[in-house]
């Protein structure tokens, strides 16, 4: 599907591809990698190359309001002209660095270092503003760090696992 997105008076060309482990979100020609996970309500879980964030979504206006942390923003879409090439079908390589999206507590590692794991699975619980969140393997591969011990506090962007 292709969209044209109009965020704060900005319009962005979205194409967005299903895959059996999430989507493959193309914004203006930058492929990422997607993981979207309903929390409950107008809330979800969403993963974008490897980071996590909570956020709210609802309709309003015509479009969607969409809360992330103290931000609000409006998001409009239309259906997007099929001018778009293809999204790039080109396998990530290189290691994957998975970070802490927000301050936060680590609960449970899930993973452990050489151990192979499959994209969508879980690496690492960490507690913030009261929820737990799964931080979840971007693709498959093999975990080549852990940078973090359970029960230990974390600040938001601090390195917790590297994948190969």
């Amino acid at each position: 599907m292709i969209f044209d997105a109009t965020v704060e008076g900005r319009t962005y060309r979205v194409e967005v591809k299903a895959r059996q482990d999430g989507y493959l979100v193309a914004v203006d020609g930058r492929s990422l990698e997607v993981d979207w996970c309903p929390a409950g309500g107008d809330l979800a879980s969403l993963i974008i190359d490897g980071h996590s964030y909570e956020l709210g979504v609802s309709r309003e206006n015509g479009g969607y309001a969409v809360a992330l942390g103290s931000a609000r923003l409006l998001v409009e879409l239309s259906e997007g002209a099929r001018v778009a090439g293809p999204l790039s079908r080109k396998a990530p390589s290189g290691p994957s660095k998975i970070t802490a999206p927000m301050p936060g507590k680590i609960v449970r590692l899930l993973a452990s270092p050489g151990q192979e794991v499959a994209a969508g699975q879980g690496l690492v619980v960490i507690e913030a503003m009261k929820m737990e969140n799964e931080l979840r393997a971007p693709r498959a591969g093999r975990v080549k760090e852990i940078q973090v011990r359970e029960g230990q506090t974390v600040e938001a962007g601090a390195l917790l696992v590297v994948m190969e």
